[in-house]
């Protein structure tokens, strides 16, 4: 697959159901980019040069992106997936600007109960992106689970699969070239 454009799926998941739709994504991807899938700790600092999508996610917590207090909390809830001492709200942080040609989406997993309630992790990590020049290509996109620690909602997976083809076409709709302004000052 050389010289076949790369995706990057960054994921940070508590009980696994954030994992699984990062899976989901994926395959959504896979017919179009050499796609790889990782947990927010096994992820590079900076981006490799050939990768031309990013997607980020992660639990929404206390109404954005965990932090180390609400990663502890969610650890008192139930047996832990991942380790809890990087969430993908630091990770961005070490990223840094963009340098390479990479567009990106996000998306985010919560619980249905609170469908109406304000803040999502998928908005605050596509406003981190863009404050870091990033161009977002699609609408943030939430998932939904049962409770805290899951199980994901009926038809979550297949609608996460999806989404990750819809990024496939958005991403090869975009005009040659769309990703090449810088602001001044940096």
């Amino acid at each position: 697959m050389s010289g076949t454009a790369r995706a990057l799926v960054v994921y940070e998941s508590m009980f696994g159901n954030t994992q699984r739709i990062a899976a989901a994504i994926g395959e959504g991807l896979r017919p179009a980019f050499e796609t790889e899938v990782l947990a927010v700790g096994q992820t590079p600092r900076t981006l490799p040069g050939d990768v031309r999508l990013l997607v980020v996610g992660g639990p929404t917590h206390a109404f954005g992106m965990s932090r180390p207090s609400t990663r502890d909390q969610a650890a008192a809830q139930g047996p832990m997936v991942m380790p809890a001492t990087t969430g993908v709200r630091e990770w961005l942080e070490m990223l840094g600007p963009r340098r390479t040609e990479t567009v990106a989406a996000t998306f985010d997993t919560r619980v249905n109960k609170v469908r109406r309630l304000p803040g999502s992790a998928a908005r605050a990590a596509a406003r981190r992106l863009r404050h870091q020049e990033y161009e977002v290509i699609a609408a943030p996109a939430s998932f939904y689970v049962g409770d805290m620690t899951g199980p994901l909602d009926e038809g979550e997976v297949d609608r996460a699969r999806k989404w990750g083809e819809q990024l496939v076409i958005a991403q090869g709709s975009r005009p040659a070239g769309a990703t090449h302004h810088h602001r001044r000052g940096h």
